[in-house]
């Protein structure tokens, strides 16, 4: 589609709000509006339809996983040549993390755009992250996979992260916990105490106890990641 056609789309569509929303944050306008659509919507909006059915962003969320995990491993190895394996999952991790994520959806101003179940705009922080990797799953389907990597590296690594940063900083908050309980001769346990949720959408509550008095919890889809969330919450009222 040329672009000329794509620009007077966007200014006469019915939405063209959401055709210049998506051209200020990530620099195109789309071709298939509908699937941004759908990638900023939570599943409680009942207003994203498709062929009959009510559609929400789950879908694109673990298409734009995957996507992003590939496109960071191809960045990774080919700006760290002579770094090992253990390095380079190491720092794809670092990346590629949910809390990760919500933070940069915050910062791009993502969280404005995102709809809920009465047709607004939400501000649940723990969705923004979904929200990142739909909308990565959106341009993937609507634009291709070279397309994609373009977009994450110049308009979203390179401008809203600092790999050298990532690379230097120790977010190992699980380690420096048990550091300090050995340092400060303290008991430090993780436990799962709810899960919630089911399938890959399902999310695990784990509480951090020192000397069996709990101190901070953590949410994540992942027992490893929740226990750093927990840690980082400790870590800071230690700090």
């Amino acid at each position: 589609m040329p672009l000329m056609f794509r620009f007077i789309q966007a200014r006469f569509s019915k939405d063209k709000i959401l055709y210049r929303a998506i051209k200020n944050l990530l620099g195109f306008y789309p071709r298939n509006i509908h699937l941004y659509k759908v990638a900023l919507s939570h599943k409680s909006a009942p207003h994203v339809w498709v062929k009959g059915q009510q559609s929400n962003n789950e879908r694109l969320e673990y298409l734009g996983d995957a996507v992003l995990s590939s496109i960071v491993a191809d960045y990774l190895y080919k700006k760290f040549p002579y770094q090992h394996e253990g390095f380079l999952t190491e720092m794809r991790s670092r990346i590629v993390s949910r809390s990760r994520f919500g933070k940069l959806a915050l910062k791009m101003g993502l969280n404005n755009l995102i709809f809920h179940g009465n047709g607004g705009f939400t501000s649940s922080k723990s969705i923004y992250g979904d929200t990142f990797e739909a909308l990565i799953g959106a341009i993937y389907l609507d634009k291709g996979y070279k397309f994609t990597r373009k977009i994450v590296i110049r308009r979203i690594i390179d401008v809203h992260l600092d790999v050298d940063e990532i690379e230097r900083t120790d977010t190992n908050f699980k380690s420096k916990i048990l550091e300090y309980a050995q340092r400060e001769r303290k008991s430090a346990e993780f436990k799962v105490v709810e899960e919630i949720g089911e399938g890959h959408r399902k999310q695990y509550v784990v509480e951090l106890s020192i000397d069996n008095v709990p101190v901070a919890r953590g949410l994540d889809f992942s027992i490893k990641a929740a226990e750093q969330v927990a840690a980082e919450k400790a870590w800071e009222a230690l700090s």
